[in-house]
């Protein structure tokens, strides 16, 4: 369940930087907006090496019929 909880935060933070990231991009700010997006990016590798890594140690099921 912490797995589960940890991943929703770290999405969270993804969305939260592309929204600052959009405004910079619309009214400007103190950092560039390669900053907003480069952690963006960072956060989004996390979450699927986190995904990749609880799925290996059996600590999440991924869906066996997906259709």
């Amino acid at each position: 369940m912490a797995i589960k909880i940890l991943l929703a935060v770290l999405i969270l933070f993804v969305f939260a930087n592309m929204l600052f990231a959009l405004r910079v991009m619309l009214k400007g700010g103190d950092k560039p907006m390669s900053y907003y997006l480069g952690r963006r990016l960072i956060f989004s590798c996390l979450v699927i090496l986190l995904i990749l890594a609880a799925m290996a140690l059996g600590f999440i099921q991924p869906n066996p019929r997906p259709y």
